[in-house]
């Protein structure tokens, strides 16, 4: 796979939104990076242009996300990089999204005291009746991309 991954470090901008969906649980919420550099005239940090991403997390992670993250806390991201353009409002605008694989506590600022999380019980899964697969996917994802689209 030819994705890009990245590394953010940066805060928790909105509150993290969790919902169940037909491909399990996802939680979404607003991040914000902030460049800073070192002014040494001045001898002062110094804070550069302000960057959003919206953060997308599925099943496990999400849930973990959505019980252990607050707005204003520091996190550190990694996950694939997605950029999509839309046109609202009559103008083309830009958005940029990570679909997360790891997220953590940035512990530079801070303490943390890790839980691990109960595994849930694991069942046989039910004998189902046979399916068109190609079917069955694009109504998954039918179902699934209504309740992912936000306002801005």
């Amino acid at each position: 796979m030819n994705d890009t991954t990245v590394t953010l470090v940066g805060n928790v901008a909105t509150a993290v939104e969790y919902r169940e969906t037909v491909a399990g649980g996802v939680a979404r919420f607003r991040f914000a990076v902030t460049a800073r550099r070192w002014d040494r005239e001045r001898g002062l940090w110094s804070d550069g242009n302000t960057s959003f991403y919206t953060v997308s997390a599925w099943r496990s992670l999400g849930a973990n996300l959505a019980a252990s993250v607050s707005v204003g806390e520091p996190l550190v991201v990694h996950g694939r990089l997605k950029v999509r353009e839309e046109d609202r409002d009559g103008q083309r605008k830009t958005f940029v999204d990570v679909d997360a694989v790891a997220v953590g506590h940035d512990l530079s600022r801070g303490t943390a005291a890790f839980r691990r999380a109960p595994k849930a019980e694991r069942t046989a899964p039910e004998p189902q009746p046979e399916q068109d697969l190609w079917t069955t996917a694009a109504e998954e994802v039918a179902a699934v991309t209504p309740q992912l689209v936000t306002a801005p």
